[in-house]
């Protein structure tokens, strides 16, 4: 149970991270002192998490290689530069992610950017679709379907037309979901077998310096950190790009992939509710059905496959 509670809380996190945003913007700061703030915390948190781990398996490495050594073998190899260089190649779609996703926020709600973000399940599918030149099943036809009809419904089109939304806010919007997915397809491939933290950390370590070429730090400089945007950032940094990796990284193991895909769709009802109670958006009845229908396309594949797996187990007894 306590893996699950370690992935759902993982995937609330970023639920608040839209909710934080606007927030952040309201007291007039610019898209790249909030991302920039709240990267410069993820990377301080996850190298100390990184240094941490380091210091706790020193011990243990020692033994381990003194084994090996005594035995004829190999000691343990150190992470490579080059595979240090690849996790931070693999970060930079994050930022990419997290620029389109925010500045999306300054031209739609807080409820319609996530709802677009989300877009990112059905454009992975596509995306590998046909990179391995394969035609969806029909479950995953009819989770492209329920998505699509639950986007139109979240995101209030049906009830006030896409003329009443922002267009570059949309573009900006569906962006993010691309750059996301892009992530998620190559992330996996990167160094899988380092440890969590510090994958986590070189890739965030990436992101940064991707992040301060294309926006330069000029708030380390000018004492707008030492305001509210230490603390906005401090806050994206927690819940953005430190807890959930370090909770995914210790539940998803136990529960597995297909459990951690279904408990990560709880990003999405948060974001809408933060938006609607903190923000004061107004998400219409018509709207709580489509994240409904976008929770069950999310989780509709994962269940098939759980409930396939189990039937296959129990055929084959």
């Amino acid at each position: 149970m306590k893996y699950l509670i370690s992935v759902l809380v993982g995937a609330m996190s970023y639920g608040i991270l839209s909710t934080i945003v606007v927030l952040a913007y309201g007291q007039g700061y610019k898209l790249g002192e909030v991302v920039g703030t709240q990267l410069l915390t993820g990377c301080i948190l996850a190298w100390l998490l990184a240094l941490f781990t380091k210091l706790r398996e020193n011990r243990k490495q020692r033994s381990r290689n003194a084994a090996a050594a005594s035995s004829g073998q190999a000691p343990a190899l150190k992470l490579a530069w080059k595979h240090r260089l690849l996790l931070m190649l693999a970060g930079a779609p994050t930022v990419v992610t997290g620029l389109l996703y925010y500045q999306s926020l300054r031209y739609i709600p807080a409820s319609l950017a996530i709802i677009l973000l989300f877009q990112f399940t059905w454009i992975s599918v596509l995306i590998q679709a046909v990179s391995k030149r394969q035609r969806p099943d029909k479950v995953t036809v009819l989770t492209l379907l329920l998505l699509f009809g639950g986007t139109l419904l979240a995101a209030g089109i049906l009830n006030q037309g896409a003329a009443e939304f922002n267009a570059t806010g949309l573009v900006l919007g569906l962006l993010s979901a691309v750059s996301y997915s892009m992530f998620i397809i190559f992330s996996g491939k990167a160094v899988p077998s380092a440890h969590p933290a510090y994958r986590s950390a070189w890739m965030v370590t990436g992101g940064l310096l991707l992040l301060f070429i294309l926006f330069p730090p000029t708030f380390l400089f000018n004492g707008l950190l030492w305001g509210q945007l230490l603390l906005f950032g401090f806050l994206l940094g927690l819940f953005g790009a430190f807890i959930p990796p370090v909770l995914f990284a210790i539940g998803v193991p136990h529960i597995g992939g297909g459990m951690a895909g279904i408990l990560g769709a709880a990003e999405l009802p948060v974001a809408v509710l933060l938006s609607s109670f903190v923000l004061h958006e107004q998400v219409s009845g018509l709207q709580w059905i489509g994240v409904v229908l976008v929770l069950l396309g999310v989780v509709l594949p994962e269940l098939y496959k759980l409930r396939w797996g189990k039937g296959r187990v129990a055929a084959s007894q």
